[in-house]
């Protein structure tokens, strides 16, 4: 299994969903909570990703997914199984 990291922030619907779509697909994942005053944690997130200021940022492996949608998206037409193969 690939590593998961999920960037969130409190109270963040989609990064509940996100969660929830991965507990629901037995996957481990590694959550980074960010603060909406932890600028060093945004600072990390936003450089990862080229300057996405959105949550959740979701990455397999070190690469960039994108957020819920794109998440859900690629669950929708099979192909987040095997993205984590």
């Amino acid at each position: 299994m690939k590593k998961v990291v999920v960037y969130t922030s409190p109270s963040c619907p989609y990064c509940v969903r996100a969660k929830e779509l991965l507990k629901r697909k037995n996957v481990a994942f590694e959550e980074k909570l960010i603060g909406w005053d932890d600028e060093a944690g945004w600072e990390e997130m936003r450089q990862k990703s080229n300057g996405m200021k959105t949550v959740p940022q979701i990455y397999i492996d070190d690469k960039l997914v994108g957020g819920y949608t794109d998440l859900a998206g690629l669950d929708a037409q099979g192909k987040l199984e095997e993205m984590l193969k």
